[in-house]
């Protein structure tokens, strides 16, 4: 058994160091009945760097979570911003969308979970790329 001890601690160490490497702050590995999370909060600037690399493409206000027409993740995933691959996406900048209209999916655990627009309006920003890891929270895209 103190083998088996030893692969989780350098299982955990690479798990660590994927964090790192790619700024999320939660994977999960299972194999078989197997299961070892790791998860860290997230630090201030780790948390502001996330939307703003999709945003360089265009000037944007410096906290678009208190923006009112932001549409943020329920929940921690990856977001699709087309219904299957190949597909034309579900909104595009400018498309004026409908209270309820989905404008992309997160796929957690496997499940795919249609994103509702809140409200009625003009996409302004699609601040995802599609198969980007998503954070609960997370800016997903400004509707004005």
């Amino acid at each position: 058994m103190a083998d088996g001890a030893e692969l989780d601690k350098d299982l955990i160490r690479d798990l660590a160091a994927l964090l790192d490497e790619t700024g999320l702050t939660e994977v999960e590995w299972t194999r078989g009945d197997r299961t070892v999370r790791v998860a860290r909060q997230p630090t201030a600037a780790a948390a502001a760097l996330a939307p703003a690399e999709p945003a360089r493409e265009e000037a944007a206000p410096t906290d678009s979570a208190s923006h009112a027409g932001a549409i943020l993740s329920p929940m921690v995933g990856t977001a699709y911003v087309a219904p299957e691959p190949g597909a034309a996406p579900f909104v595009e900048v400018g498309a004026r969308i409908s209270e309820g209209q989905t404008v992309l999916i997160v796929e957690a655990m496997k499940t795919m979970n249609p994103i509702p627009a809140p409200r009625s309006g003009t996409v302004r920003r699609i601040l995802v790329s599609d198969g980007a890891p998503v954070e609960y929270g997370e800016v997903l895209m400004i509707v004005e």
